[in-house]
């Protein structure tokens, strides 16, 4: 993609743009015929080139470089979208997540401010911990949560101080996302989707190994999660920059949750295959830090006025392995 050159247009900027949701993103805003894109991220990684071929843009900002090149630059802009973050939550080194999901994003939330830019950042359904205190993304409740691992204390960080600032940009939306899958996580490796995995674990031994309960309120494969489309998460991100509701927090999941049996054998559906699942042991690394149900409350989004329906997993994952997955396609 060949970049244009001078500032005088009206800019939209993606950060996390060469990842999976923002790369997505960058996609779906083309599809809407935006072409002055600013992208942001650290483009060191070649997997993730594939994620923007054939994307269209005007800029490629290296991520620690942005805050320099817009002083430089001053670019007129007319949004942000604030997807990129540290989101590894096995990454257990908190200074990694300060940097990039909470002093980073304070930068961003400055220049909006300053500017009078509308902003939508990501924050997660890790925030909500073992969802002792339930999934309801009311403001307040952010005080009591107790995320799981650093990455998710990083998130909630972040929403606390939003929610503190008495300067604001003018729209301004914080995007808990629950369980995203979809096209273009190729690179994410360990961190990519169940549906990714069991794909590739089908492609390979025709089994899928799901991890086992360690829980004895929980049978083998019930554990519960929100699983929601990228599509469907990237063109809520859309719907709030054209509809700029109320500020605040949102959560951003299909409001039913369902098990990883579920999701398994979708994905066996998707290849026409029947499902053949086996059980592991959870890595112990991770076993006191496990999610085992999360379901976003999504009233406060449909009373701002989002009526589109989501796809169900069904759908969402046919159409994922189908015509994605299958084809080794990218969105």
């Amino acid at each position: 993609m060949k970049e244009s050159t001078g500032i005088g247009k009206q800019y939209i900027v993606v950060t996390g743009a060469a990842g999976f949701i923002g790369s997505c993103l960058t996609g779906y805003l083309n599809q809407q015929g935006y072409r002055d894109l600013i992208l942001v991220d650290a483009f060191g990684d070649p997997k993730k080139d594939p994620n923007l071929d054939g994307k269209e843009y005007a800029f490629r900002v290296e991520r620690e470089e942005f805050p320099d090149w817009l002083e430089e630059n001053k670019p007129a802009i007319s949004f942000v979208f604030h997807i990129g973050a540290r989101t590894d939550t096995t990454e257990f080194d908190y200074s990694i997540h300060e940097h990039l999901n909470v002093d980073y994003s304070k930068k961003i939330w400055a220049y909006c401010v300053a500017h009078g830019i509308g902003l939508v950042y990501a924050s997660s359904a890790a925030t909500y911990g073992a969802g002792e205190k339930g999934y309801d993304d009311r403001h307040g409740l952010e005080k009591e949560l107790k995320p799981l691992n650093p990455y998710g204390v990083s998130k909630n960080e972040f929403d606390k101080w939003a929610l503190q600032q008495e300067s604001a940009p003018p729209f301004w939306a914080g995007l808990k996302f629950f369980n995203v899958y979809g096209p273009s996580e190729y690179h994410k490796a360990r961190m990519a989707s169940v549906i990714f995995h069991s794909f590739n674990q089908i492609r390979k031994d025709g089994v899928v190994k799901l991890f086992r309960s360690h829980r004895p309120d929980y049978k083998d494969g019930q554990q519960l999660r929100d699983f929601v489309y990228v599509k469907d998460v990237i063109k809520v991100c859309y719907w709030l920059m054209e509809h700029r509701p109320s500020s605040g927090l949102y959560n951003l999941g299909t409001g039913k949750a369902r098990s990883f049996e579920d999701l398994v054998r979708a994905t066996y559906a998707g290849l026409d295959m029947p499902a053949n699942i086996q059980y592991i042991d959870m890595p112990e690394d991770i076993r006191d830090k496990y999610q085992y149900f999360t379901e976003a409350n999504m009233q406060k989004l449909r009373s701002a006025g989002y009526t589109d329906a989501f796809y169900s997993l069904e759908e969402g994952v046919g159409d994922y392995v189908r015509n994605y997955l299958a084809k080794g396609k990218y969105y």
